[in-house]
């Protein structure tokens, strides 16, 4: 008889093993106190929705009532949507990374009561597969361990607890620290920064583009690094972003119908990992050609859009056909085909911080590109987002299903990435409101307003944000919308705060670019002069392509009607006070101070050329 108590979960991942005969529990002290009492290890599996391992090891472990009755004996069995905990994901990933390189999902974790990791590792095969044991081999060692060398097992626990404290600590002092002696951020170059472009080509796969052997993944934010690096003046990173787009959208990463997958297996690009994230594709977005762009807003708005506008997080990689459970084979029919079976279910949860990547992605893209029904279905995430996740001008929802809000504390990823979304829909469509918003989530971030989980508190594990190769961080993100606040509203302490953010991350960067190329783009903008271009004019006015255009590193854009620039005015950003001439007109500005007004797109373009103060 089993006692899950998933069933009743808000998250999509947790409910697909309500009818497991596992007793799995959620994550919480509930769980760590049981296994107290009971003096047995706790078994913590991760993962998520759209985890095609994670539905594998589920059908040929979890299903088992063998299985289940030796989990429901000797453990306490605690189930982690990595979606939805990402702090509890990276602590014990970070505990992981001493067993196993190979780090990935489903991500198998035992710990003691006091919720400190002693052993971790994947997935585990159900039968000896070489030198990697059966998930009940693995097991009994485990228990094994536990029972009779309990010291040697607390004592490991102790020492990998240790180290994930110690590398916290060096990291906010890291963070912390990045002011010299004369109180002044410590970035890397413009020239180190520009260098990076050097590794990346050095790492490239001149043969079949991209980055690295198999897998292959598109690394959006590696990708948009070499965007902003381009707009800066670099043309071999204009051709080498070139290049490992064409790769994204001409081999079996991109669908037929426009999405993207999230890695590829093989070198060529081919035999894609078939799940399709959020991530990724809003990531693109913020980088991809107008037709690669336009395929990528296709996919979002026709297969992860909810009815209010919101953004769901994924599509799984299997879907049922002929009753048969089966990975990819959905994907590999035509489109014509496909409407004659069930497409691959979708992880419902909607994400604050994914939402706030897809409005920002959207946004840049439709700007960019022309695009209004981009910027529309931007619009459309965000009013949905801030009606339903943030109240009074704070994040309070990290995640929501049909079944109500998780209880899931909001992280950096949320605040800085909605924060981030918000303010690119306010600077293109001009409502303030959004602005408005996204000042009051960048001060909670400053503010480090974060709840801390009582279980990684209590065994001294919490880590933090971690660096991402896939996904765009909360902490970058943070930083570069409080640079643009600092040019909006004159508080240059936004501009501060921004390189205290980013500056140890970028210094890293320079070495290490994968996983810092984000802070680099970021310390990239800090490190040119202010740039601020203001267009005052009708929707359809052409000096708003003509500014869009001029968009770089340091080069803060923003395009509004009169009447709205006089709202932004009296919302305190002071960029705008004054811009309310008659007619249309454009301002090129330089630290806020701005030259004689723009009448036309020749003439502003003639000023952004020039770099005219007026």
């Amino acid at each position: 008889m089993s006692d899950n108590r998933l069933g009743t979960a808000v998250s999509p991942y947790l409910r697909q093993h309500a009818a497991n005969p596992v007793d799995w529990r959620e994550w919480g002290p509930d769980a760590f106190a049981e296994a107290r009492e009971r003096d047995v290890p706790v078994l913590v599996s991760v993962g998520y929705a759209t985890c095609h391992w994670c539905h594998v090891m589920a059908r040929e472990s979890f299903s088992d009532p063998e299985i289940g009755g030796l989990l429901r004996r000797d453990f306490v069995a605690v189930k982690v949507d990595r979606e939805e905990r990402p702090d509890v994901d990276a602590s014990l990933m970070a505990a992981a990374s001493a067993f196993t390189q190979q780090l990935g999902w489903p991500l198998t974790v035992f710990a003691t009561p006091e919720g400190r990791v002693f052993f971790a590792g994947t997935y585990y095969p159900p039968v000896p597969v070489g030198q990697v044991g059966s998930f009940r081999q693995v097991l009994a060692a485990v228990l094994d361990a536990w029972r009779e060398r309990r010291s040697e097992v607390d004592a490991n626990a102790t020492a990998i607890a240790a180290a994930i404290r110690q590398g916290a600590e060096a990291d906010a002092a890291a963070q912390g620290g990045a002011a010299s002696d004369q109180g002044e951020p410590r970035l890397p170059s413009v020239d180190a920064i520009h260098s990076v472009t050097g590794q990346l080509a050095a790492a490239e796969d001149t043969t079949y583009g991209g980055f690295g052997g198999a897998p292959k993944f598109p690394s959006a934010p590696l990708l948009e690094f070499l965007r902003e690096v381009a707009a800066d003046g670099d043309d071999d990173a204009a051709a080498l972003l070139d290049r490992s787009l064409r790769a994204v959208r001409d081999t079996e990463l991109t669908d037929a119908d426009g999405g993207v997958f999230r890695y590829a297996t093989k070198r060529d690009w081919s035999v894609p990992h078939y799940e399709r994230m959020l991530y990724d594709n809003a990531g693109l977005l913020a980088v991809a050609e107008p037709g690669q762009a336009r395929g990528i807003a296709d996919f979002l708005r026709d297969t992860l859009r909810r009815d209010d506008g919101a953004f769901v997080a994924a599509q799984d990689s299997e879907s049922t056909m002929d009753g048969q459970r089966v990975e990819g084979a959905w994907y590999r029919l035509p489109l014509d085909e496909r409407g004659r079976f069930a497409p691959p279910p979708l992880d419902d949860q909607v994400l604050t911080g994914w939402n706030g990547l897809a409005i920002r992605g959207l946004v840049i893209a439709g700007a960019r590109h022309g695009d209004a029904e981009m910027i529309a279905l931007a619009r459309g995430a965000a009013d949905a987002i801030v009606a339903g996740h943030v109240r009074d001008g704070h994040v309070t929802v990290r995640s929501s299903t049909p079944r109500g809000a998780s209880s899931a504390p909001p992280t950096i990823e949320d605040v800085g990435l909605l924060a981030e979304g918000l303010l690119e829909l306010a600077l293109v469509t001009g409502d303030v409101a959004f602005a408005q918003v996204a000042r009051s989530l960048v001060d909670d971030g400053l503010a480090g307003r974060f709840a801390v989980d009582p279980v990684l508190a209590a065994a001294g594990t919490v880590t933090g944000e971690q660096p991402q190769t896939a996904l765009r961080s909360g902490t970058v993100a943070l930083a570069a919308t409080a640079a643009v606040l600092a040019a909006l509203t004159g508080d240059a302490g936004y501009r501060e705060a921004a390189a205290v953010l980013v500056a140890d991350r970028a210094h890293t960067g320079t070495e290490r670019p994968l996983g810092h190329a984000d802070a680099l783009g970021v310390a990239l903008t800090l490190q040119r002069p202010s740039r601020e271009v203001v267009v005052v004019a009708p929707v359809d006015d052409p000096m708003r392509a003509a500014a869009v255009a001029a968009r770089r590193p340091g080069t803060v854009v923003a395009t509004v009607t009169g009447e709205q620039a006089a709202a932004w005015t009296a919302a305190g950003f002071e960029l705008f006070a004054g811009r309310d001439l008659p007619g249309a007109a454009a301002y090129v500005c330089h630290d806020r101070v701005c030259g004689l007004p723009a009448r036309s797109a020749a003439d502003l373009a003639a000023q952004l050329a020039a770099g005219a103060t007026g």
